[in-house]
């Protein structure tokens, strides 16, 4: 029968060819981003010297769809649209009745759904004649799809990877120099921002907010030069629903409809990806699954942070954005899904946790590699270290249909593969990964420094 094909392909001519835009079905909008000097509402000149102007107006744009420009669906075409798989042997695996369906994104250039958005926005920058785009990376999926897209527009790309990402992926550095990329280890000595947390702490493990603040720095001086962001703004969350998108269409072919979605969450943008179009399903009342956002335990501002106004970055240099937070200056533990170490959240997506539009839960690191290593023995596929979350999210719902005996539909991301991630694989087989404990005081102390923002 269909419902049992194991991949689940689209033709070109079903790619989607309008993002998603879920400002224009909310019962409410999130709170406005505020100027950190006025605290008044931000408006397109305050972002100019960053975003191009057609990123700014995708940015606040209440329309339902947005056209994907031909030059970025072009682009789209080396890899989208992408497979949606059937998971029938971890499904056995698990002897489990539901039946678990994963978008695998890793087919990408960049092995990730990163250049779901670094594509458009290199195009945008291109298009406003931008010549140099900087940018932060975690576990380096961002960077190099950044430097993969700016290799399609002739544009120049500058990349501060966190430091302990940057030690512990050195094949990521090749990869994005050979697309084309400078990177740097973040904190460095080329920018105030990056100097100033050396001066206090000369072995920093580095943090996202620090690499952000040094590329935003670095775009700032430049009138010719723009800054990236992979994650957490609207315009990004909107590029990465062709996932979910693609996904609705897979699941119509075989006949599915989920009744829990689980993705992993660092800045938001993998999850709303995936999710947002469901969404759209659920609030016109077409489906009704359970929505759930998966991040590290050691990472935890969904499940334990607090929702006020914060900077996206460590040196206050970014607007104030209300979101989920553990402070601007707390600095994660080095855990290998480095991608999900960020102090924040997306306000769009702390907004649908607010809303209670969306679940939120936290897993520690071990029980995410357990996961990922059945996955990559079942699979066949060794999934990087940040969609481990989300597969382990998967197998414990599994697990709890396997109690009670019902058959649920079960969807998640794999947003990426792990092939350049296989020293944190091999920390795992080795038994030398632990289980990083946050204690209450060390995220009473990150937020004590939040900016006041009257209520």
């Amino acid at each position: 029968m269909a419902a049992e094909k194991t991949k689940i392909l689209l033709d070109e001519s079903e790619q989607p060819t309008q993002w998603y835009n879920l400002l224009a079905d909310l019962p409410t909008p999130p709170p406005p981003v505020l100027h950190p000097g006025t605290l008044q509402p931000i408006g397109p000149d305050d972002l100019a010297p960053l975003f191009p102007m057609e990123l700014i107006g995708q940015e606040v744009s209440t329309e339902r769809y947005l056209d994907i420009p031909g030059a970025v669906l072009d682009v789209y075409r080396l890899w989208r649209p992408s497979p949606l798989f059937r998971a029938h042997r971890l499904e056995r695996a698990l002897d489990t009745p539901a039946r678990i369906y994963y978008k695998y994104e890793g087919v990408s250039p960049a092995g990730s759904h990163k250049p779901n958005t670094a594509v458009p926005q290199a195009y945008y920058n291109k298009k406003a004649g931008i010549r140099r785009l900087t940018t932060e990376t975690g576990a380096g999926q961002w960077g190099t799809a950044l430097a993969f897209a700016c290799a399609q527009f002739g544009l120049d790309c500058e990349i501060w990877q966190v430091r302990a990402s940057y030690d512990q992926k050195p094949y990521r550095k090749i990869m994005i120099e050979t697309f084309g990329g400078v990177i740097h280890p973040s904190p460095s000595n080329l920018t105030e921002a990056g100097r100033k947390i050396l001066a206090e702490h000369p072995d920093s493990t580095g943090s996202l907010g620090i690499a952000i603040s040094e590329a935003v720095e670095v775009a700032a001086q430049h009138a010719d030069t723009n800054y990236a962001l992979g994650s957490v703004l609207n315009h990004v969350l909107l590029h990465q629903t062709v996932i979910g998108e693609e996904a609705l269409l897979q699941l119509a072919k075989v006949g599915e409809t989920p009744d829990v979605i689980v993705g992993c969450t660092g800045g938001g943008s993998n999850f709303g990806g995936l999710a947002f179009p469901f969404l759209r399903e659920k609030l016109a009342g077409r489906m009704v699954p359970v929505i759930r956002a998966v991040e590290p335990a050691a990472c935890p501002s969904l499940t334990r942070g607090v929702y006020a106004y914060d900077f996206g970055d460590t040196a206050g240099m970014t607007p104030l954005m209300k979101m989920h937070t553990l402070g601007h200056d707390f600095i994660p533990d080095p855990i290998h899904a480095g991608g999900l170490r960020y102090h924040g959240m997306s306000p769009l997506i702390s907004h649908l946790v607010e809303s209670k539009m969306i679940e939120a839960t936290a897993k520690p690191q071990r029980e995410c590699f357990a996961a990922g290593v059945q996955f990559a023995r079942t699979e066949g596929i060794v999934p990087a270290p940040e969609p481990t979350h989300a597969i382990a999210a998967a197998v414990e719902e599994a697990l709890r249909c396997k109690e009670s005996g019902e058959a649920k539909v079960i969807l998640t991301a794999l947003c990426g593969h792990g092939h350049l991630d296989l020293a944190a694989y091999d920390a795992y087989l080795s038994g030398s990964i632990t289980d990083h404990s946050l204690a209450d005081e060390d995220i009473a102390a990150a937020i004590a420094a939040l900016p006041p923002v009257p209520a």
